[in-house]
């Protein structure tokens, strides 16, 4: 078993809907409200929606990870995922807000906390720092292939592989990181290679 988040999308590079590949920044509105109504706002700042504080303090204090906070995180970096490969024109299926066959996120056996450092995850956002300004100049490459995707799939009903290989694994990027740093599932430093 891996000792970081692994994520798998299903491409369809061919025949894609070219109406929906076109007018994807509407359709995604209603979905993108759904997931921002998880956002938390605090003192503390943004959290994306996911539970990061009573895990940390969990594994800090308790060294367990609660399976019900493991679940739902689980369930709503699954739920982003679906999401992003819509809106990167990775996929063609609605994000559904229940599992998708095509899309899967497979976390890392931790033992319910057991398999993790006790006291890493206090440090672990510090130590993310360098690996989040590489996905941030990840990020915005796959952004400017999707866009130049979103034209040749418009047109053509094909999305190019180049697009469709590098967009993932920038998501897939994005999952480790968020693994290691926020949702704490995973104590192996993630790669910086795509």
């Amino acid at each position: 078993m891996s000792k970081q988040i692994k994520t798998d999308v299903e491409i369809n590079y061919k025949k894609r809907n070219q109406a929906t590949v076109f007018w994807r920044g509407i359709l995604v509105f209603p979905v993108a409200v759904f997931i921002g109504s998880f956002a938390v706002q605090s003192n503390a700042g943004y959290a994306a929606g996911f539970i990061i504080v009573p895990a940390l303090l969990a594994l800090v204090f308790r060294e367990v990870y609660p399976s019900y906070l493991l679940t739902f995180n689980h369930a709503f970096l699954e739920l982003q995922t679906r999401v992003v490969a819509y809106v990167l024109l990775l996929t063609d299926d609605y994000p559904s807000i229940e599992r998708n066959k095509n899309i899967d996120v497979v976390f890392p056996d931790i033992n319910g906390g057991k398999a993790l450092n006790r006291w890493l995850p206090l440090v672990k956002w510090f130590l993310a720092i360098p690996l989040i300004i590489v996905g941030v100049i990840y990020s915005l490459i796959a952004l400017g292939m999707t866009f130049i995707a979103w034209i040749m799939t418009s047109a053509t009903g094909n999305y190019p592989k180049w697009a469709g290989k590098f967009v993932l694994k920038t998501m897939r990027f994005w999952n480790r990181v968020n693994g290691y740093a926020f949702i704490l599932v995973s104590d192996k430093y993630p790669s910086f290679a795509l």
